[in-house]
């Protein structure tokens, strides 16, 4: 393996494949290498993929695409251990062609993605675990791979290799994360009849829900549950900061045992069969994590550039453009003649002019906010839920006392000073 490619990615996740399709579109040379037995073997996400950023690589991607269901309706819970206040935004239009986003499952897209960037000219090559970047007088100039003579050289390399990116590590572009930077996820497939998930959820059949799930479902730390219908499965899952689950010693599997039977959500998956489990890191630091994203002859994209918005549980959408970004970039640099560090410096200013940096930047305080600050999950959920049950319990208490005791029972012992303190805190990092 000792032939040069114009780009060589590292990691056939959406990250990569968005860099490998555009660059092999526009005619560069692309070695795209997976480690796992093929794209998506090793890959993980809750299952919802945002239409705008894929089109954006491949228009209507939605005819050809395995995709499971258009998402019509998404759904927030607020739950206590037996209550959960609701919200949702159910769209009819959103299952109609352009479409919002969709569930899938990640062993079926990630193969559809790569192979879309293999018909576009790329090369992909699996079952190769990249040992190394091969660095000389400074430059990144190629790969160590474990094959034999594996080693492979491009112009440029770009690191999709995931969110605990030993390669980026390797040439000192970020530290060790610490605990409150990433989230460890558990999630399940579990098969359900496409009629019961319909009966179940009031959709129709190519029709999706998604459900975020807050508070209780992590046991009132930082992290979020989610419930995602597939045409004949439901995704679901849970993931809390790693640091919250060390401190409180909760093991992923029993979290999401937990979730599972919850009154609120056991009905959801009632003789379900398990099809497949899955663990996974997530990058919880955003905007304060990010880091170096380009050095002479390599640039970092998607989770190994931290480019996850935990707020909005948005990282698949962030992997493929940040994947297209690095790739016109490379191309412009080849265009002009110059791949030197200066040009391929281009790709952070064009991430950070994107609503990646931009909704990034404007949560970058959330996550340390809300993880010092227990009392928004572990405490507002649980009284928002008693307060709106008993204000809608009718038992012959008047509504003008009912709304005095709901807003009482929010208070609690904490004062009106404390709760406005808090809402105040919480509003400026969400503003």
């Amino acid at each position: 393996m000792s032939e040069k490619f114009d780009v060589i990615i590292v990691g056939a996740g959406p990250a990569g494949s968005a860099c490998a399709y555009t660059s092999a579109k526009a005619g560069l040379k692309v070695l795209l290498i997976e480690r796992g037995e093929y794209p998506g073997a090793k890959n993980v996400m809750g299952g919802i993929l945002y239409r705008k950023q894929l089109e954006d690589i491949i228009p209507e991607f939605w005819k050809d695409a395995p995709l499971e269901r258009p998402i019509i309706e998404q759904r927030a819970w607020l739950m206590d251990k037996k209550s959960c206040v609701t919200s949702s935004v159910k769209n009819e239009e959103w299952g109609e062609a352009p479409y919002n986003c969709f569930s899938v499952l990640r062993a079926k897209f990630d193969q559809w993605f790569a192979n879309k960037a293999v018909e576009a000219g790329a090369l992909l090559i699996n079952e190769t675990v990249v040992l190394e970047c091969i660095v000389e007088n400074g430059k990144v100039v190629g790969v160590r791979t474990d094959r034999p003579d594996g080693d492979v050289y491009a112009d440029v390399v770009v690191l999709a290799d995931g969110v605990n990116s030993l390669l980026a590590k390797q040439l000192g572009f970020h530290r060790e994360l610490r605990p409150d930077e990433v989230a460890l996820c558990a999630m399940e497939v579990i098969n359900l009849p496409k009629d019961v998930i319909n009966d179940r959820f009031n959709v129709g059949d190519n029709q999706g829900v998604a459900i975020e799930i807050f508070g209780d479902g992590t046991k009132g730390n930082l992290g979020t549950c989610f419930i995602y219908t597939n045409k004949e499965s439901i995704n679901i899952g849970v993931g809390a900061t790693l640091s919250s689950m060390v401190k409180e010693k909760i093991k992923p599997y029993e979290l999401l045992e937990y979730v599972k039977n919850h009154p609120m959500v056991k009905p959801l998956i009632k003789d379900g069969e398990s099809a497949e489990y899955l663990a996974h890191l997530i990058p919880e630091g955003g905007y304060n994590s990010i880091p170096k994203l380009y050095g002479d002859g390599v640039l970092v994209v998607g989770d190994a550039a931290q480019f996850v918005n935990g707020i909005h549980r948005e990282g698949s959408n962030m992997a493929m453009t940040s994947g297209r970004l690095a790739a016109e970039t490379i191309i412009e640099a080849k265009q002009k003649g110059d791949i030197s560090e200066s040009a391929l410096s281009r790709y952070r200013e064009k991430v950070m002019n994107s609503f990646i940096g931009k909704d990034l930047e404007k949560y970058k305080d959330a996550t340390h906010t809300f993880e010092t600050n227990p009392q928004y999950f572990k405490e507002y959920i649980p009284l928002m839920n008693k307060a709106a049950s008993s204000f809608l319990s009718v038992d012959g208490t008047p509504k003008r006392d009912k709304q005095k005791a709901a807003i009482q029972t929010m208070i609690g012992n904490k004062g009106k000073l404390a709760v406005a303190k808090d809402l105040y805190r919480a509003w400026k990092v969400m503003k």
